[in-house]
């Protein structure tokens, strides 16, 4: 039986945690170990993570790693990556602490899955929470807009959306990975810190012809930018802008970045104009910022 590492990173995390617990407490898969990298750290999480444990009786095969600082999520799924290859883990489980799983042989049969497939990269559809209404069912990415997009995003899901597939991206929260992709493509840039850094890590495993599978008739709810405030919140303002100019200059030649920046440009133009007064400061120094790196 393959050994599993489950790797997620927390920050202020506390009120999703024990819908996470309870998800792993369900699965029919017991042979995994859990890599809980945390970016802040406190008493009261300390005592969560130790009573939801015992409760749901995970409490052996959790590691919890204490951070200083908040250096992020690329390096925080690093480390846990990293730990979880060195402990013997066949595969590595990169997943949000902000979703929920109703289907009990999930890790089985993603497992299942890489192994009599033999696929390296597998995701499950993904719905907002409590709905079934799609997030992600597959995806893309539009380079030359330096953006992606999701298959499905906000439909009701339906029959159509039930076919496994190859797909060009999904976003990392919630992706078994071969730890072999891993040694060919490298670990995740941590100059993202967040956004994007899955973003970059997906455009390096299509440069070795991996591509992603979508096993469809699998699910996961997910609680969309609960830790980050949102996708108009300050913090996702600067990440999201800086970043995606530096994923725009890293990974395409010349001509395409001249397409894919100028657009980036235009349509950040027509968002400054929309924000208030804070947000156009943080906009601003986004852009800055990213034609920096």
């Amino acid at each position: 039986m393959a050994k599993l590492g489950l790797v997620t990173v927390l920050y202020n995390s506390d009120e999703v945690l024990f819908d996470f617990f309870e998800s792993l407490s369900i699965q029919s898969y017991q042979n995994y170990h859990l890599y809980i990298i945390d970016n802040s750290p406190s008493d009261t999480t300390d005592k969560i993570i130790a009573e939801l444990g015992a409760k749901f009786g995970v409490e052996h095969v959790i590691t919890h790693i204490k951070n200083k600082n908040n250096d992020g999520v690329a390096r925080g799924n690093n480390q846990g990556i990293t730990l979880a290859i060195h402990s013997g883990c066949e595969f590595v489980l990169l997943l949000n602490n902000d979703i929920k799983i109703s289907q009990p042989h999930l890790l089985e049969k993603l497992i299942n899955c890489a192994i009599n497939e033999n696929q390296s990269l597998i995701v499950p559809k993904i719905l907002y929470h409590d709905t079934r209404i799609i997030w992600m069912a597959g995806g893309d990415i539009l380079k030359y807009r330096g953006y992606t997009s999701h298959r499905g995003e906000n439909d009701e899901d339906s029959e159509k959306y039930n076919l496994d597939g190859y797909y060009n991206y999904s976003p990392t929260c919630f992706m078994l990975i071969n730890k072999s992709v891993f040694e060919t493509v490298g670990l995740m840039d941590e100059s993202y810190f967040v956004y994007y850094d899955d973003t970059d890590f997906i455009a390096r495993c299509l440069k070795y012809k991996y591509k992603i599978f979508l096993k469809a008739e699998l699910e996961v709810y997910h609680k969309v930018a609960i830790s980050t405030g949102g996708g108009s919140s300050n913090f996702s303002i600067y990440y999201q802008n800086r970043n995606r100019i530096y994923f725009i200059k890293k990974n395409y030649n010349i001509a395409v970045q001249s397409i894919a920046l100028t657009y980036t440009i235009v349509t950040r133009l027509i968002r400054y104009f929309m924000y208030d007064k804070s947000q156009k400061e943080v906009l601003k120094k986004a852009m800055i910022d990213g034609f920096k790196m």
